[in-house]
């Protein structure tokens, strides 16, 4: 392992998909859209939990503190209803919270569906780790990352991992490139290296 290798903590919550009542879409989804969007080295470590808290606490800090991963996504977990305790169980870990990410998520998501305001995604940091609770559908979860286009591809709305590389810089971890056509990262000017060959 390189120690500018970005290690990716992709964690699916859902008690049926753990107990393999259904297909689990959540990781497949993540992995594919970060395939296309980060363009500089990574590797994923995968985990498929229940909607536990105790559990998902334990894989969150086990991620971070152990594994070391520099980010971590969510997926389920995180609307009203009783079983779902994601949320808790993030901000229970945390350093500190990071709450332009849930605003931003759910500013995307009005644009679909009105629900979107029954989500309670949150972001937090722990230790050296970006954490963050996407939604658990695969299509709102390439919205929230990715933002809206218009038809021409230019960005409307920023979606959430252009602030992802930075915040990653500000915490310790690699620096991070994205493929520009699915995801411009943005940095302040006297954040920005030359392109990596």
């Amino acid at each position: 392992m390189t120690s500018n290798e970005l290690i990716v903590g992709l964690v699916s919550i859902s008690d049926r998909a753990s107990t393999g009542v259904y297909k689990d879409e959540g990781l497949p989804a993540l992995k594919e859209w970060l395939g296309r969007a980060i363009s500089t080295p990574w590797r994923a470590e995968e985990r498929l939990i229940p909607d536990e808290r105790p559990v998902i606490e334990t894989t969150l800090t086990m991620l971070a503190d152990s594994v070391g991963c520099h980010l971590i996504l969510t997926t389920g977990g995180t609307g009203p209803a009783l079983r779902d305790v994601t949320p808790e169980a993030t901000l229970a870990v945390a350093d500190k919270e990071m709450p332009g990410f849930g605003e931003q998520m759910r500013r995307i998501s009005l644009e679909f569906v009105p629900t979107a305001i029954l989500s309670r995604q949150v972001a937090v940091i722990r230790k050296q780790a970006l954490i963050i609770n996407l939604p658990g559908q695969p299509k709102s979860i390439r919205e929230t990352l990715e933002g809206l286009k218009d038809a021409d591809g230019k960005s409307v709305v920023p979606g959430i991992f252009a602030a992802v590389p930075y915040c990653i810089d500000l915490i310790g971890g690699p620096y991070i490139e994205t493929n520009e056509l699915v995801i411009k990262a943005f940095r302040p000017k006297s954040a920005i290296r030359p392109k990596s060959a």
